[in-house]
């Protein structure tokens, strides 16, 4: 069958559409570089014709949270919009674990915009909500350094590689739009904190990890309910030992 992603070109799309291609669907990924722009609606009614599945992936050029919030209120209103006369069946969208739980995280209101759109149109879908990427915890700790040292909230964390995170979008594509919100984690929960030190001595980084109450995700404190699964949720295969194997071996 015909599978539109939307954002396709990026990390999660890329694996995706390999995903996908593989069980023999065609798919289309597309972005503005490819003449697909879904805040301006411009090429969505050609590269919708025929999909019977949509998968969101996109995501805001700007993280300031007036432009997040616009983009994906939007975005997601012209998508449901277009899907409608094309006979689109499934609305699949990539949101966020916990996101209702960091009223302080500047991106998240977008993404509970973005939710709340979904569950209002007219198009079956489906919200895998995931953890944060097993791939960012890079970046994770650049945003809390301080001279050399990163402070970082003791508060559970549960990453999830992005092969993982492809595998059940894919997954969601091709199966039955439930309507509702499913929720996918790594394999193991801990600390934030000690998922850094792991990466930092993992990477040889000499940066020293503070363990601070006070140090904020993005804005936002967090605890040990923020920023995973309160309830049932699918997990991961691959655990962060293994990911980052993975991730050297890919390196050479």
């Amino acid at each position: 069958m015909k599978i539109v992603i939307i954002g396709g070109s990026g990390l999660i799309g890329t694996k995706v559409a390999a995903l996908l291609r593989n069980e023999g669907h065609n798919v289309v990924q597309s972005s503005p570089s490819t003449g697909v722009n879904t805040v301006t609606g411009e090429g969505l009614a050609d590269v919708l014709a025929g999909a019977e599945v949509v998968i969101d992936l996109a995501n805001s050029p700007s993280f300031a949270p007036a432009d997040v919030l616009s983009f994906f209120e939007r975005s997601t209103s012209n998508l449901i919009k277009a899907e409608t006369p094309a006979g689109v069946r499934h609305h699949v969208a990539l949101s966020i674990v916990g996101i209702e739980r960091s009223p302080d995280n500047g991106y998240f209101p977008g993404k509970i915009a973005q939710e709340a759109i979904v569950k209002k149109g007219n198009v079956p879908y489906t919200i895998v909500r995931s953890t944060q990427f097993m791939e960012f915890i890079g970046g994770i700790a650049d945003g809390g350094t301080i001279d050399k040292t990163v402070h970082v909230s003791p508060g559970a964390f549960q990453p999830i590689a992005a092969d993982d995170v492809a595998a059940f979008v894919a997954e969601a594509a091709t199966g039955t739009a439930l309507n509702q919100t499913i929720e996918i984690a790594g394999p193991d929960k801990k600390p934030m904190s000690d998922f850094l030190t792991g990466y930092l001595a993992a990477t040889h980084d000499a940066r020293t990890v503070v363990v601070d109450k006070e140090a904020k995700y993005f804005g936002s404190l967090v605890d040990d309910q923020s920023l995973v699964p309160l309830g049932t949720a699918k997990l991961g295969k691959l655990d962060f030992k293994t990911w980052f194997a993975k991730r050297a071996q890919a390196a050479v």
